[in-house]
């Protein structure tokens, strides 16, 4: 059996105004093309064989393993991740292949211990660039993983690349005038937004931070539950939340969609110049942001703010400086791949690399036997 060129399979699946691999602006390092996996799928793959990524299984995201073992970690966030952006990107049909990629790689430059370690490392390197997970992972991708014998990095394609730089300058694309990206950079950020809400609600209730009461304070969870409710009857608590989990998924994913689709027959949009020549096309509908700013505003006080947290990130900040501290003070314990890159980006950069490559076992293991 003759197995088509992924070219035909996509002018078949994909819409005119989606990521098609043959129009890709190429790699650093040229390639030749593979006969039956498109840059794409190339680019997926090298992501989910790296180093990296692997280590996502055991880097957690706001609770660590001492507020117990329910809880999210970065490769099941990126996992969910990909899975919603997946749907959003068949239903518009797009390049579901560069939507993978763009969501397996989204994460894959945070430190250990979450957010609270990107602040450690943040604060070590200010006056120096900072420390920034996005900004990390392209330096993961393009200069720290050696897979291959004839370049630096994974080599990956410049659209995945555009769509970790976009994530990376946020503040900056927001402001300049440069064209927006395309659907599928947009599939992902969303879809990012939407598991974050509905994920950290869910881990927060099942380690108690949180009760089904005080959610329903807030206006799109209510709604989530009452929609659920009138579809069942005499549900436990734990039916309740999970169902609502659901819920507010499927109806951010549902509502979003149907916007875009909206707006591409209104504008006409049929092409990828089309898409970057307009405002964003994936947002959520009007109101919609609102309720969401909402549940986010209460998740950061009542959860991230919450004593229990603050208290494992008073713990996890000492131990993290400490490591980033020691190995600044002792760079020849650093590995002889890490002292390279202090020869070219700096020791602090290189001791930020090394540091935040750890999981959070790996480095509560470090930070002991100093």
């Amino acid at each position: 059996m003759q197995t088509s060129p992924p070219m035909d399979r996509e002018s078949l699946l994909l819409a005119p105004y989606a990521m098609r691999s043959e129009h890709s602006a190429g790699r650093k390092y040229p390639e030749t093309s593979h006969p039956y996996r498109s840059a794409f799928q190339r680019d997926r793959d090298r992501i989910t064989h790296c180093a990296a990524f692997r280590r996502l299984s055991h880097k957690t995201q706001v609770f660590t393993g001492e507020l117990g073992d329910y809880h999210r970690s970065r490769l099941t966030h990126t996992l969910e991740v990909a899975s919603i952006a997946r749907t959003m990107a068949r239903a518009l049909a797009l390049n579901e292949d560069l939507v993978e990629a763009l969501a397996l790689m989204h994460d894959i430059g945070h430190p250990p211990f979450g957010h609270a370690g990107e602040d450690v490392l943040d604060e070590r390197l200010a006056g120096l660039g900072g420390f920034n997970h996005n900004a990390q992972a392209l330096r993961i991708v393009e200069q720290l993983e050696i897979r291959y014998p004839k370049f630096p990095g994974l080599n990956l394609s410049q659209e995945v690349l555009e769509g970790q730089r976009r994530r990376a300058n946020k503040s900056e694309m927001a402001t300049a005038a440069a064209s927006q990206p395309p659907l599928e950079v947009q599939v992902v950020d969303a879809a990012d937004s939407v598991a974050y809400d509905a994920h950290d609600a869910d881990d927060a209730l099942e380690l108690g931070l949180l009760t089904l009461d005080e959610l329903n304070e807030i206006t799109l969870w209510r709604e989530a539950a009452e929609r659920v409710r009138d579809r069942y009857d005499g549900l436990t608590n734990l039916e309740l939340r999970r169902a609502v989990i659901h819920e507010l998924i499927d109806a951010a994913v549902s509502d979003m969609v149907k916007l875009a689709e909206s707006r591409i027959e209104q504008l006409e949009i049929s092409s990828v110049d089309e898409v970057r020549s307009v405002p964003p096309l994936l947002t959520p509908p009007s109101g919609m942001a609102e309720k969401k700013q909402e549940l986010q505003s209460f998740l950061f006080q009542r959860v991230y703010r919450h004593a229990d947290v603050l208290a494992q990130r008073e713990t996890t900040n000492h131990e993290l400086g400490r490591l980033f501290d020691h190995y600044l003070k002792h760079p020849q314990r650093l590995p002889t791949f890490y002292e390279r890159i202090a020869g070219e980006a700096g020791l602090p950069r290189a001791v930020a690399d090394w540091v935040s490559s750890h999981t959070d076992r790996s480095a509560r293991e470090a930070y002991q036997q100093l």
